[in-house]
């Protein structure tokens, strides 16, 4: 089928995990400039016990480091090339909800058919099974969102509105590949790769400064 242009609407996407007799339900939606508290304060947590700094070059510090990161998320939408969105768990369906990590589809290239995926979980957050749940919702949608046809929809479907940006997409080739990458010592992507059914396809050797240790390279395909 012919590709013909379109935009994915931040405004629009809102994906959503059932909860578990454990754990409460999530939603995953794309990252807001009200989120800068909440963020702030999940670095901070997981500064005091160097859980996150192990496995993420982000560097939030205070609420302008957030905003920044923020607008950087916003930006990746309004590019189509990079799909950044908050995890939020829900208490028995109450208003709110707590900020509990991200999730994310980048490298998203024109032409290509393949991609990569991405998240982090709060270290208060963690073992509670938020992260193959969300990794899961997102690949979901991002095989959904540029199928086989890749046809896009129709601006009409997404209407304007300035608080939200929006992708004036590409003509994006479907996806078809999804890679996680993470760190050779980081066991627990490795268990979350597995849940979710990326599996281990190639080793990566170390390259320092930025990649002290070797990797792993985890791909899920569409038809998997």
């Amino acid at each position: 089928m012919t590709q013909r242009p379109g935009r994915i609407t931040a405004r629009a996407v809102r994906l959503e995990a059932a909860a578990t007799q454990s754990a409460p339900a999530l939603v995953l939606r794309p990252w807001q400039p009200a989120d800068a508290p909440a963020l702030v304060e999940l670095h901070r947590n997981d500064a005091r016990n160097d859980a996150l700094s192990r496995w993420t070059s982000s560097a939030v510090h205070d609420e302008a480091d957030a905003a920044r990161w923020i607008r950087e998320q916003q930006q990746g939408w309004e590019t189509g090339l990079r799909y950044g969105f908050a995890v939020v768990e829900y208490q028995n369906g109450g208003p709110g909800g707590q900020l509990t990590g991200r999730v994310v589809l980048k490298n998203v290239t024109p032409g290509t058919s393949s991609a990569e995926v991405g998240y982090w979980i709060a270290a208060q957050a963690r073992g509670r099974g938020i992260a193959p749940r969300a990794l899961q919702a997102l690949t979901d949608w991002a095989f959904a969102t540029f199928p086989d046809d890749a046809a896009f929809p129709d601006d009409a479907a997404f209407p304007d509105d300035s608080t939200f940006p929006h992708a004036a997409a590409p003509a994006h080739a479907a996806l078809t590949r999804l890679e996680l990458l993470h760190q050779i010592d980081n066991t627990a992507s490795c268990r979350v790769a597995q849940k979710c059914r990326y599996a281990l396809a190639a080793r990566l050797p170390a390259a320092p400064p930025s990649y002290p240790l070797a990797g792993h390279v985890h791909v899920r395909t569409r038809d998997h």
